[in-house]
């Protein structure tokens, strides 16, 4: 297997995910590190006052382009009325939460189908705190980001509690937007 990551679409599946073509996969990333290496793109337009639109569909993963989606994603971008909007599509920060929620849920999901744990639900609250003093350029003291996040999970599964415990710290390690979001990362900002 090393060399390329395999596309074949296994029947043992667990929690929806296919587990033999998951444990090939860390198998060929293991005899093949570059095969590890992805950059997601993603294109974003302002259409007008708070409301933008981001399309997202081709990114680099495995050692080549991946052209699989035909069609782009796309996602709205707006602001809540109180906050100028016209409340079309949830704003940026409502989105950062969504994106931690869905990388917590998959990191669950695919991790727990690792160590044969089926789960019957699971379900993610997040609520993310933030002063707008920093967005609206009132302090210069306060971040204009989230000051504090807090996620909750319920999980529905035979597991034991500390079965469970141990999944959900094993992902808190292992989740890349927990990452991003914990520790700051090199962005640069330039005009085209």
């Amino acid at each position: 297997m090393t060399g390329t990551i395999s596309t074949t679409t296994s029947t043992a599946t667990v929690n929806g995910v296919p587990v033999t073509q998951m444990a090939e996969t860390v198998e060929a990333i293991q005899g093949d590190g570059d095969l590890a290496t992805f950059r997601f793109r993603a294109h974003n337009t302002w259409l007008e006052g708070g409301h933008s639109r981001t399309r997202i569909q081709r990114f680099w993963g495995a050692g080549a382009e991946d052209t699989s989606r035909t069609e782009p994603f796309v996602l709205d971008g707006d602001e809540p009325e109180v906050l100028l909007g016209t409340n079309q599509a949830p704003n940026a920060v409502e989105a950062v939460l969504h994106a931690l929620g869905s990388c917590l849920a998959v990191g669950m999901a695919y991790n727990a189908a690792a160590r044969g744990i089926t789960l019957r639900s699971l379900e993610i609250d997040l609520e993310g705190q933030l002063d707008l003093h920093g967005f609206l350029g009132l302090s210069e003291q306060t971040r204009a980001g989230y000051q504090h996040v807090q996620v909750t999970y319920q999980v529905d599964s035979d597991a034991s509690d500390e079965a469970i415990d141990d999944l959900c710290a094993h992902v808190q390690r292992t989740s890349p937007v927990l990452d991003i979001m914990r520790n700051p990362i090199d962005v640069t900002v330039s005009r085209a």
